[in-house]
């Protein structure tokens, strides 16, 4: 039996109090925590976390991974390499790809492909409509069978509400989840960036806040129609927080997740006119930022994911009017969360370690997220002490994100998937 045993590590409890902890690990699976040596257990091999934050394998419910389709922007091996760096062990992945995982059969050639090139644990969506663009619904009991984690348009918002009804009505008999990227392209006035103040200085056509929230509002009355459990990408306006709330507030079964760029940054941040700041939802105001704080702090937002979203060099390094959206985030959103929150005593360390761990495994239904006796010993292992800067020297075959040169603390040091070491900085 192959046996493991992480020392001299630290544990956050949920009352946010850090304690030395050492983690035994037998065929994969955690047999112990506590505090071991030579004399109470026999490991085969032995990592020394250094003081460092051990923490259940983070889970991202939002990563673009590119395979098939467009591999010159990231392969499964690469995504999956990266998120491994970023301290995940389990990412849900979307079906923007070439072909679209809109039939059997393209399902099971993805789930080949992750078979055969992952890293770490990749769950893949399926499409709620044929080719995403279409008004055809796709076969969700077929796509169920064949491994689909969850139904998805992400990339483009469903732009029928009968479409979007009877999409519901499918995937709620299957018990299955509606995840939506929320977006009424008859409101977008090919905008690059978020409408205001900075979007006229640069002169460049605006994305309103509406784009997003109003198509929220619409689902969520749809989703109370069909009980089925709807799960909104990426929000990024205070109106579409306070939508949300009082979905939750009237029994809806409505989930979201936020990034951390719209945490951090706002459009006022954009310094210039250049592809690295164009993403979608875009950067918007300070209001609506300090709306998603507080929507995490009170519950209303349920967790943090990346939308790692990476592009080539050449065509993100030109003018938003011609740039794809997107920023990667898979090997930053640790160390951006930690150092902006965390050290500056907004988030908890324990609730941001929750929500992106136990937090979206919770709402998925998934087996990751924690550690307890019994489970995959799915780990992660977090230097919060030394600091380190963000740097272009990525896993990832893509360097798209305005957070290069940022000095950060939470540097990953180890992950572990099934207890076998997918990540070693000192030794990769």
């Amino acid at each position: 039996m192959t046996t493991l045993l992480i020392k001299n590590g630290r544990m956050v409890t949920n009352r946010n109090e850090l304690i030395s902890a050492d983690i035994f690990i037998e065929e994969g699976k955690i047999q112990g925590i506590g505090k071991f040596d030579a004399r109470t257990v026999s490991a085969d091999k032995v990592i020394d976390a250094a003081n460092g934050l051990i923490t259940p394998g983070m889970v991202d419910v939002h990563v673009h991974f590119r395979e098939p389709g467009f591999e010159y922007k990231e392969t499964i091996e690469t995504g999956s390499l990266s998120a491994a760096r970023g301290g995940f062990t389990t990412v849900c992945a979307m079906p923007n790809l070439n072909p679209v995982p809109d039939t059997v059969e393209n399902m099971e050639l993805i789930q080949s492909l992750i078979n055969k090139n992952a890293h770490v644990k990749i769950l893949q969506y399926a499409s709620i409509t044929n080719n995403l663009r279409s008004e055809e619904l796709v076969d969700f009991k077929g796509l169920k069978d064949a491994g689909s984690f969850a139904f998805t348009n992400d990339g483009v918002g469903v732009q029928t509400a009968g479409t979007m009804y009877l999409a519901m009505e499918a995937a709620a008999a299957l018990n299955m989840a509606i995840v939506a990227h929320t977006e009424d392209e008859s409101l977008l006035f090919n905008g690059v960036m978020h409408k205001g103040k900075k979007s006229e200085e640069l002169e460049l056509p605006g994305i309103m806040s509406a784009t997003e929230s109003s198509q929220i509002a619409r689902d969520i009355l749809l989703a109370k129609e069909t009980g089925v459990h709807y799960h909104v990408c990426h929000v990024s306006t205070k109106e579409s927080v306070e939508v949300i709330r009082q979905a939750k507030l009237n029994g809806i079964h409505v989930t979201c997740e936020v990034c951390p760029h719209h945490l951090i940054m706002t459009d006022a941040d954009i310094t210039c006119d250049h592809g690295y700041f164009k993403m979608n939802p875009p950067l918007r105001d300070n209001e609506d930022r300090q709306a998603l704080i507080k929507g995490l702090l009170d519950g209303t937002i349920d967790c943090i994911a990346t939308d790692h979203a990476p592009h080539g060099h050449e065509e993100k390094n030109q003018s938003m009017l011609k740039a794809p959206f997107g920023i990667i985030g898979s090997e930053t959103v640790f160390k951006l969360m930690y150092t902006h929150f965390v050290e500056t005593g907004i988030f908890t360390l324990a609730d941001v370690v929750y929500w992106m761990t136990d937090a979206p495994a919770r709402i998925f239904g998934l087996e990751a997220g924690t550690l307890d006796i019994g489970t995959p010993a799915d780990i992660a292992i977090f230097d919060i002490d030394s600091e380190v800067e963000i740097t272009k020297d990525f896993t990832s075959k893509a360097d798209n994100t305005p957070f290069i040169g940022e000095k950060v603390k939470g540097d990953t040091l180890f992950t572990l998937v099934d207890g076998k070491i997918v990540w070693d900085k000192g030794g990769m």
